[in-house]
């Protein structure tokens, strides 16, 4: 009885801190048209989140397009299909790879930023100022952020698509001797608008579920440096967690 009695709790917890994020997701949804009125600050949010984040996201995406390039090329020759090396980056990239890599760095990155900066906010009681003064924190600092992180998204995805591609092919055509004309005309002929709108929407998806968990937690992050910290580390676990649950669900109506 005491197990399934925790269990239960914990089951509890769980559907309560789900409808407290859909809750506060629906108070941010409202306050966008207006938020959108202000665009200085959205642009200014969207640097913040995409532009500081394009070194690791270029970096990584050379580096994981370069080692797809080399597994794809030892998998393929086995079955003397080397010149399909530049289907196989494109679609592993597009679909997959770009989208969910670029989640888990940029909950890494702009994840835990964003976080930290609101928790401290908090912890600072700026805030608390803030409702003193009659301006709603989250129309102010929480919505701008998120509408930043959401669009910044599938924008550092497809960077890092097109680099990991371009790895893919200085791997594959200057190393491995794979032909150019057929790692790109294989490409072009076999990616089809529907492979990209994939990985586009997937993006967008993980966008709105990282920036929604980083914005969450740094605003219900408890006032002392110990919360922020706490807030800092579960806005990278569950974004890590639910980029994943996601992706699944995803590929799986996608197919």
């Amino acid at each position: 009885m005491t197990l399934l009695r925790e269990l239960w709790q914990a089951l509890r917890r769980m559907l309560e801190t789900l409808g407290a994020v859909m809750l506060f997701l629906a108070r941010m949804l409202a306050y966008t048209p207006k938020a959108l009125l202000r665009f200085g600050l959205v642009v200014q949010q969207v640097y913040n989140a995409g532009a500081l984040s394009l070194v690791i996201i270029m970096l990584c995406g050379l580096f994981v397009g370069m080692v797809l390039g080399l597994q794809g090329f030892d998998l393929l020759q086995r079955f003397g299909s080397e010149e399909s090396l530049g289907t196989a980056a494109a679609l592993g990239l597009l679909k997959e790879l770009g989208p969910v890599v670029t989640a888990l760095l940029f909950s890494g990155r702009a994840g835990t930023a964003l976080a930290s900066e609101i928790g401290l906010m908090r912890a600072t009681d700026q805030l608390a100022a803030m409702q003193m003064m009659a301006v709603d924190p989250v129309r102010r600092v929480c919505v701008p952020r998120f509408l930043g992180g959401v669009i910044a998204m599938p924008l550092l995805a497809g960077i890092f698509s097109a680099i990991g591609i371009f790895g893919a092919q200085l791997v594959g055509v200057k190393l491995m001797g794979v032909d150019a004309g057929q790692f790109w005309s294989q490409m072009r002929a076999s990616v089809e608008i529907e492979d990209v709108m994939e990985g586009v929407i997937k993006s967008c998806v993980f966008g709105v579920a990282c920036s929604l968990i980083a914005v969450y937690e740094g605003f219900n992050s408890q006032p002392t440096a110990e919360g922020v910290g706490r807030a800092t580390t579960r806005t990278v676990v569950i974004s890590a967690v639910v980029t994943l649950i996601l992706d699944y669900m995803l590929t799986a109506v996608m197919l």
